[in-house]
């Protein structure tokens, strides 16, 4: 089949190139800077050239959007409003517009979504949406603000002939560099990799095999559609998380870190810390519902296969 990967040179689009062209699948990586014979350029914005890789495709995966891994001043969480809703839109008008509309448009969302709560998971029947929370920064808010107007952009376009299914990812683990595993793995390996802020606010993952498993049982399942949570059925507090990760590389210690000195140090790294301090508790009801099994659901097993495959590169 051929599947479309608008933003797909990113992290997550490498790992679902990977996979899909290695399972014989024709594979076309939307790109503002495209460096390769299947990569065509666009800039998330306007129709061009590239609607007509579009029309006449099996899938689209749309994972375009600036990168959550920045310090959140405003002018960040305006680029990553825009960059989201925009792109959105604008694959919404291309298959609107083909005269061979694809089967199915998986679009990349967020569990961030959700609230910041350690009581209860999230999943998609009951799961409370924040922005509404006591007690957390105001600008929590926008970031849910932003997911939500992400997965509207999505279910306002007019596609009637193409399934829409709203990915509700939590953080995807790779062993490649520069992803987030990498930055955990390289804290964790420096001896830092200690609960922050006392460790209790929930984590929630998915390991990439499974990530790239669920995408294809999405694709496959024409009885699947709206939101969908993408996240292992096993989220764990963050001082438990970081000590299994410790363990996958053999580091006894972990130094904790106080809530100022995560400020410190997400702005040594530009980020952010509501990617330290939000409970994200998701679990992924509509996938297991489905009859879905995960290869990897729980942390421990999982960080230490990760730790393997990155040591063997």
């Amino acid at each position: 089949m051929k599947v479309v990967i608008p933003g797909g040179t990113g992290q997550v689009g490498t790992i679902l190139d990977r996979a899909l062209t290695a399972a014989g699948h024709d594979v076309v990586l939307l790109t503002r800077s495209p460096r390769g014979p299947r990569q065509v350029r666009w800039d998330g914005v306007t129709p061009g050239p590239w609607v007509e890789q579009i029309d006449g495709s099996d899938v689209v995966i749309n994972l375009a959007g600036r990168s959550v891994s920045c310090r959140y001043t405003p002018a960040n969480l305006d680029a990553m409003m825009c960059s989201r809703v925009e792109s959105t839109r604008v694959v919404g008008d291309a298959i609107a517009a083909a005269a061979r509309p694809p089967r199915v448009w998986l679009q990349m969302s967020t569990a961030t979504i959700y609230a910041h709560r350690f009581d209860a998971a999230n999943d998609e029947y009951d799961g409370l949406i924040g922005g509404g929370e006591d007690g957390v920064p105001g600008y929590w808010g926008y970031s849910v603000e932003i997911a939500q107007n992400w997965e509207a952009a999505q279910e306002r376009a007019a596609t009637p002939d193409t399934r829409k299914v709203a990915l509700r990812s939590a953080m995807v683990m790779s062993p490649g560099r520069g992803g987030v595993f990498d930055v955990l793995s390289w804290l964790a390996r420096l001896g830092l990799g200690g609960p922050v802020a006392g460790g209790r606010q929930y984590v929630s993952w998915i390991h990439d095999l499974d990530f790239v498993r669920a995408v294809e049982f999405l694709i496959d399942r024409d009885d699947l559609s709206g939101a969908v949570n993408l996240a292992a059925p096993g989220a764990l507090p963050q001082g438990e998380f970081m000590r299994e990760l410790r363990s996958a590389w053999r580091v006894p210690v972990g130094l904790p870190a106080t809530r100022w000195m995560a400020e410190m140090g997400a702005f040594v790294l530009r980020s952010d810390t509501e990617l330290l301090f939000k409970s994200r508790r998701v679990a992924p009801a509509r996938l297991s519902d489905a009859g879905f099994a995960f290869d990897h659901p729980r942390w421990p097993a999982a960080a230490t296969d990760l730790a393997t495959r990155r040591r063997r590169g």
